[in-house]
């Protein structure tokens, strides 16, 4: 009988234990589910498999973002890798409910993300700046590491719009207005946003190849990134390319190192790229004249125009022509020169003939004397009238001798 007690008793303590766990338990999934404008958020949540990694935290805090604010980021059909770099970097490590961001201490807080928990990012890449702002407003922005601490020091793109559920303590979920964007989580990003929009598209619709480019953000990266205006131009040629030979120039812009400018000038030399393979070199060289760098394949010859982004492992350069691999493109581009002038004709009048003279006239020839069809009407009659000491002026002063001896017989007849 007290045995049955005693079992009777550690059932119910398990059964009790079991529906704590269960009520502290949550699923992102299905809290988002409730909320129609997060839907895209959700789904890719899914997608990239962070869904069941929020679930198994204790204490998180979903930063989500509605449909129209995902938009923009659907629209880049980048890989997946990529996709969990950003939506990690918008779940936090902690419990910030809509109470607590007005209460932060001394109004900002540096708050780690799953990003951060990775080890995919440098330094604090991974964090997340809150900021409390005047009029009630709440700021967040991914932390810059070349910024100080300090608010004014923060680009804060993103504000608290409002909270979409709250456990204390466990899970906080709040809608937030923009994206949050970290060169290593989205290298396409900064490119964009800077004048080079049309080769960052470019790149973000070939998943293999920017997946390379993400992939290196971890250990060095350097990318030189042509403007607008260089790779509008080259777009009908890029586009004639097959599609292996459009992934490895897109490849030959990178190279798997970090390189601050201080670097490329003072390491100038052959550097290989992230298209290389083997025995498919894909290599450029770089060279400095003082203050100017210049990326030189055996085609092209391009220069460094502005330092978009330079923050140890990642550095992004803009330059003003699309590197074209010898591997791809056949002939070096030389820069058009004038046409030489077409050369003067010589004048009729110095041609010379070098022909054997003719055979001296007949007494035939010399009464019927010279007919329609004789060479003195051609034009070799004429050319050779220019020089008496010539070959043909000896020819022409015997044919008047021919003449002037007929006319002779003609007036002695009379």
């Amino acid at each position: 009988m007290q045995s049955t007690h005693f079992f009777g008793a550690l059932l119910l303590i398990l059964t009790l234990t079991t529906t704590t766990t269960t009520t502290n338990a949550h699923n992102i999934t299905k809290i988002l589910a409730k909320f129609p404008e997060f839907s895209s958020f959700n789904h890719y949540l899914t997608t990239t498999h962070l869904a069941p990694e929020i679930n198994t935290r204790e204490t998180i805090t979903v930063l989500a973002l509605d449909n129209a604010a995902m938009s923009s980021l659907a629209s880049k059909h980048l890989p997946v890798s990529t996709l969990k770099n950003i939506l990690s970097l918008h779940v936090l490590l902690d419990y910030f409910g809509a109470k607590k961001l007005h209460q932060i201490t001394d109004g900002t807080a540096l708050a780690a993300t799953m990003f951060q928990a990775t080890g995919s990012a440098s330094g604090t890449a991974g964090f997340v700046n809150i900021t409390d702002l005047k009029g009630g407003k709440v700021g967040f922005a991914a932390a810059n590491p070349a910024a100080d601490d300090s608010a004014a020091a923060v680009t804060l793109n993103s504000t608290f719009v409002k909270s979409v559920k709250e456990i204390p303590y466990n899970i906080s979920v709040i809608q937030i207005s923009h994206i949050l964007s970290n060169p290593e989580a989205n290298i396409t990003d900064i490119m964009s946003a800077h004048g080079c929009k049309s080769f960052a598209d470019t790149l973000a619709s070939f998943s293999g190849a920017l997946e390379v480019f993400t992939t290196n953000t971890e250990g060095g990266l350097t990318v030189f990134c042509p403007s607008d205006d260089a790779f509008k131009a080259f777009l009908p040629k890029f586009k004639n390319l097959t599609k292996d030979d459009k992934t490895s120039l897109l490849l030959f812009h990178g190279i798997p190192i970090y390189n601050s400018m201080a670097m490329l000038k003072s390491s100038n030399g052959m550097m290989n790229t992230l298209a290389t393979d083997g025995k498919k070199k894909f290599d450029f060289t770089v060279q400095n004249q003082g203050q100017k760098v210049t990326i030189k394949t055996k085609i092209v010859t391009s220069t460094i125009t502005s330092t978009l982004f330079d923050e140890q492992p990642v550095a992004i350069y803009t330059v003003d022509k699309v590197l074209k691999p010898e591997e791809i493109f056949k002939t070096p581009e030389v820069s058009p020169s004038p046409a030489p002038a077409p050369e003067a004709e010589a004048p009729a009048k110095g041609k010379r003939h070098h022909k054997s003279p003719p055979a001296p006239p007949s007494d035939e020839d010399e009464s019927e004397g010279p007919s329609a069809d004789s060479p003195a009407d051609g034009p070799e009659a004429d050319d050779s009238t220019a020089d008496d000491s010539s070959d043909g002026g000896e020819r022409v002063t015997m044919k008047m001798v021919g003449v002037l001896s007929v006319v002779g017989f003609m007036v002695m007849l009379i």
